[in-house]
């Protein structure tokens, strides 16, 4: 028995959330199973077996290569009852939540989302989750005989010296009702790096004064290969598109890195970020409210602050 791990691929490229998944399932069950819709790489099934898992069942049949969440709920159930796995882990994201919630219909199995910790065995199956926007913690107990876990970025470190695994070829049986629903075409907000999956965030607020200092954020962000964001009054200003607001009323992220650049630091923006692994605030206001949450700060004009790091970091990269 082992468990089973829901691996999503964007453009090519496995989730950073998704080995973290993996390494997560290697840790509870001594042994991982990945399976993974679509193309697959040599070098991409590496770092799933680097991250821990010792097989990869690989669907890549053509009608699964779209994203499917009712074709891929019906996979995966079938994949756990072919691996006889009692244990399904998967990212927390917008596609692994629905999944996991039709998995759980299907298979009958209790399901937690949220998940920042390993579980506590000692008396019977419970799971540490983030609740409140990351405000609090509850403690879960799964007491069904299949359990779902959705796993909260950055909750868990990426093993990098598992073994390599080898890939099994999976037919699934497809269900034409699963395709009842076709997507007929998709469109992305503008960025190089969108905010949901950004592990670096580049963030500024009222404090550029305006739309036309922004450059000055973007050659940072892009400098360190990180999405830019912004507080809910700039997007409110169309400063900066509205896809870009960060807060508890837009895009909530948990990046290892977050930046915030002339925001006070007001409590619905701390809602949005206050999952991120560290925050660093640059303000000229030593009395911004930001400061009590940040675990480093800059009290300066950032005008004079981003400029000259941004340039330390080019020098620093050579």
């Amino acid at each position: 028995m082992s468990a089973l791990v829901f691996v999503e691929i964007e453009e090519g490229a496995v989730k950073k959330s998704s080995l973290e998944a993996v390494s997560y399932a290697a840790q509870v069950d001594g042994s991982a199973v990945a399976i993974v819709f679509g193309a697959l790489s040599d070098d991409e099934a590496s770092k799933i077996g680097a991250a821990g898992a010792s097989k990869i069942l690989h669907a890549s049949d053509e009608k699964l290569a779209t994203p499917n969440i009712m074709a891929y709920a019906s996979a995966i159930a079938e994949a756990m009852e072919k691996e006889s796995s009692s244990l399904l882990v998967l990212a927390k994201s917008s596609l692994g939540d629905p999944v996991s919630a039709r998995v759980a219909i299907k298979t009958g199995a209790s399901l937690a989302t949220n998940v920042v910790d390993l579980p506590d065995t000692s008396g019977g199956f419970k799971v540490k989750c983030s609740i409140y926007t990351g405000k609090a913690f509850a403690m879960t107990t799964l007491s069904g005989d299949k359990k779902i876990l959705g796993l909260k970025k950055n909750a868990i470190a990426i093993k990098e010296d598992g073994g390599s695994a080898s890939v099994e070829t999976f037919s699934p049986t497809l269900n034409d009702a699963d395709f009842k629903v076709k997507v007929t075409s998709r469109e992305k907000a503008t960025g190089e790096i969108l905010l949901p999956e950004a592990d670096l965030v580049v963030s500024g607020g009222r404090g550029l004064k305006g739309p036309e200092n922004w450059g000055m954020i973007e050659e940072l962000a892009k400098t360190i290969g990180a999405a830019t964001g912004c507080s809910k009054p700039v997007s409110d200003m169309d400063w900066r598109p509205h896809h870009e607001h960060v807060g508890q009323t837009g895009v909530k992220v948990s990046p290892s890195l977050y930046i915030a650049v002339g925001i006070s630091g007001a409590i619905q923006h701390l809602a949005g970020v206050n999952s991120s692994k560290y925050i660093l605030v640059i303000n000229k206001d030593a009395e911004a409210p930001f400061f009590k949450a940040a675990d480093y700060g800059v009290v300066g004009d950032a005008f004079e602050v981003i400029p000259k790091l941004t340039e330390a970091i080019k020098a620093q990269q050579g």
